[in-house]
C-alpha cells in the first residue's frame, strides 16, 4: 500500500512498501513456468542491483484523493505438475475482486484443459480517505533481477 501526491507517486510508494521500488518492472502475461513455485512474502528480499529489470505479474489500483471507498488488488494462482497460471484483478470491493480472480482462474484452467490442483490467492485492500492518491498492489516477481542491457542512457 502506498500514498503520494500523484498517482505515480502513490504507486512508487506501494512498490517501496514491497521493496520493489528500485527495479524496472517488466510486466508479463500470467503463465508460471513449469517447476517454479510461488512464495508469499510481505516484502521482497534483495533481488539485485537498483536499476535492473525485474519480470513481474502485478495487480495494481490507484484511487484519487478524498475518495470514500476501499480499493482492492488481488492476484490468484493455480499450479500443478506442469506450468501454472496467475490471474490478477482490481476493484472497489474485496468480494468482487476475489470473485473475479476465482472466475479468471477457473476459465484459465478450462481453456488449458487442466485442473491445476494447487490454488491460492493474495489480496491487498486499503481504505482511501487520504488527501493523497492511494495505491494497492500485489506483485509476483520472477526470480532475480537482470541488467537491462549494456547501452548507456
Amino acid at each position: 500500500v502506498g500514498q503520494g501526491p500523484t498517482e505515480m507517486a502513490a504507486y512508487d510508494s506501494a512498490l517501496a512498501d514491497t521493496n520493489l521500488h528500485n527495479y524496472n518492472l517488466i510486466a508479463v502475461s500470467s503463465i508460471i513456468p513449469a517447476q517454479e513455485s510461488v512464495k508469499i512474502v510481505d516484502s521482497a528480499p534483495d533481488l539485485g542491483p537498483a536499476g535492473n529489470q525485474l519480470t513481474v505479474v502485478e495487480a495494481k489500483i490507484v484511487s484519487p484523493p478524498k475518495e470514500d471507498q476501499a480499493v482492492t488488488a488481488g492476484l490468484g494462482w493455480a499450479t500443478g505438475s506442469g506450468s501454472g497460471i496467475f490471474y490478477e484483478a482490481t476493484g472497489t470491493t474485496p468480494e468482487s475482486v476475489e470473485n473475479e480472480v476465482l472466475e479468471g482462474l477457473n476459465h484459465g484452467c478450462n481453456i488449458r484443459g487442466s485442473t491445476f490442483e494447487n490454488r491460492n490467492s493474495l489480496f491487498s485492500t486499503v481504505e482511501t480517505h487520504s488527501e493523497e492518491f492511494t495505491a494497492a498492489v500485489v506483485i509476483a516477481a520472477y526470480g532475480e533481477s537482470e541488467p537491462i542491457n549494456d547501452r548507456q542512457c
